[in-house]
């Protein structure tokens, strides 16, 4: 976020813009590494592959197999391109990491580790009898798994993103039961940026596909933006009221965590904290139960979606997790294993699902509650200097708005519009937008899979242990568990039950 500063003694409306912000800022970084990324994914327009040596997992009975290049005339480079894409992504972040003043040292350290343990137990992920999708087989009158022509006695059917959960619970081990080595690998264990650059390179993504179903996509455009809004109405007063009625909070404890459990986890606290200018410590504190009850979230809610589908749809399922998941990392990764899961169940049935649009439903309701972040702590700075804290001649500016606002969703509309517009242009254009995302989608699932492994080596479950927190801990599990979930899914059923997932052509 851009940086705010009040002189000793100023007011809200005396505030100035840090532009140097726009490079030593996590949400910028994500933003000009994903635009890097996309432009250069864009090359087969020029008839050219920048980007096409990077990897991607494929499902596989014989490791040799295990992974390709990701534009066929680099297959040369065979398993040289996991070595490639380390010194790309290593030489980015590392430039990213310096300008925002980060250890370099520990960066590139623990991001070496990072990096070959996730693309190691990836394709471990994308092993055939984890990975492999029952589909119908005629012959037999049943749905097998099958790799290639292969039959399967067995597989689990978690699809290549089965990788996901592999990486959440390895992370989770090394955190939780090996600290010493865990603390070394926090310099470069970033989920919040890992993912925000991946949602930049997502619109690449949703832009191609959007252009061949535009209706749809400006429907699930429209619901996302009234779900979220929605959502705020009823759950931001609900948990500000029971926080200050029955545990007696006082207002700074009761708005930001308000905001965290209703809104948008850890940067809604934050953002409300400073708006009703409680003391630091507190959205910091309260920041780091967001996150270890967020990751309790991702490991409950997906498995929990894959049970209620058929019952509810999965558009329904992928709004619930943007609805419902905090955080920006835990909501992408909970949605990315919603669309593994429900599609692989769906196989089982015998429908073909398109990959991306539950992600896509997750995605959107969580952009839109990120952009609404800015509004909502704009809202609650009038109020608190309005009527709860007055002091004469003190002002909110409609800039705090831009001062809130997630500068990485910038990056994914501009690859959402321009991929959209050249996809729906011609017939030509869509097969060129198609070859670019071919080489860019992969570098951003390989984002999504060290977020994964990231939010589980931040999660330290010992802040459910500290002292003085037992009251916002109950607080945080009635209402989370109570009644947040369960309204969530409600209004993902109101503005999504009738919108199905689109079949996969072919």
């Amino acid at each position: 976020m851009i940086s705010i500063f009040i002189s000793p003694g100023g007011t809200m409306s005396q505030q100035k813009i840090d532009w140097s912000a726009m490079w030593k800022k996590e949400d910028w970084w994500a933003l000009w590494l994903g635009l890097l990324i996309f432009f250069l994914g864009l090359g087969p327009f020029a008839n050219i592959s920048l980007i096409g040596w990077n990897w991607h997992g494929n499902v596989w009975i014989d490791i040799t197999k295990a992974i390709s290049p990701n534009n066929k005339m680099y297959e040369w480079v065979g398993w040289g391109s996991l070595v490639l894409q380390y010194i790309f992504l290593l030489v980015l972040l590392c430039i990213g990491a310096y300008a925002m003043k980060y250890n370099l040292k520990k960066f590139a350290a623990g991001f070496t580790f990072i990096y070959w343990a996730t693309a190691i137990i990836w394709i471990i992920g994308c092993w055939g009898y984890s990975a492999a999708v029952p589909t119908w087989d005629p012959k037999l009158g049943r749905a097998v798994p099958k790799v290639g022509n292969v039959v399967l006695p067995f597989s689990l059917g978690l699809t290549p993103e089965g990788g996901f959960v592999y990486l959440l619970i390895v992370g989770l081990i090394i955190r939780n039961a090996f600290r010493g080595f865990a603390e070394k690998l926090l310099d470069a264990a970033r989920p919040e940026w890992y993912i925000k650059t991946a949602i930049v390179l997502l619109g690449t993504t949703i832009g191609v596909k959007a252009a061949g179903a535009l209706g749809y996509a400006m429907v699930v455009l429209f619901r996302g933006l009234c779900a979220i809004v929605e959502a705020y109405l009823i759950y931001w007063p609900l948990v500000y009221f029971i926080s200050r009625k029955y545990f007696k909070m006082t207002k700074e404890w009761a708005a930001p965590l308000a905001s965290g459990i209703s809104v948008c986890g850890v940067s809604a606290a934050i953002a409300t904290g400073a708006a009703v200018k409680s003391r630091p410590f507190i959205p910091i504190t309260l920041s780091s139960i967001i996150v270890a009850f967020a990751v309790v979230e991702l490991l409950i809610l997906p498995w929990l979606s894959w049970a209620l589908y058929p019952t509810f749809s999965g558009m329904v399922m992928g709004a619930w997790m943007g609805l419902a998941v905090k955080t920006d990392g835990a909501a992408a990764a909970s949605g990315a294993l919603v669309d593994a899961l429900i599609r692989a169940k769906a196989a089982g049935m015998g429908l073909n699902l398109e990959s991306g649009w539950m992600l896509t439903a997750a995605i959107t309701t969580k952009i839109f509650i990120d952009i609404f972040i800015g509004v909502w702590a704009f809202v609650l700075a009038v109020i608190w200097v309005t009527w709860i804290e007055r002091k004469p001649g003190e002002k909110v500016r409609k800039l705090e708005i831009w001062f809130r606002f997630p500068k990485f969703i910038i990056g994914y509309f501009i690859t959402f519009l321009v991929m959209l517009a050249i996809a729906a242009s011609s017939s030509a254009a869509a097969k060129l937008a198609n070859a670019a995302m071919g080489e860019i989608d992969p570098i951003r699932v390989f984002f999504f899979a060290m977020t994964f492994f990231s939010i589980g080596l931040v999660t330290d479950f010992r802040v459910f242990r500290k002292e003085g927190l037992g009251k916002v801990i109950v607080v945080y599990l009635i209402c989370l568990f109570g009644f947040i979930l369960w309204i969530g899914l409600f209004i993902s059923w109101i503005f999504f039950h009738n919108v199905p997932v689109p079949l996969a052509k072919g």
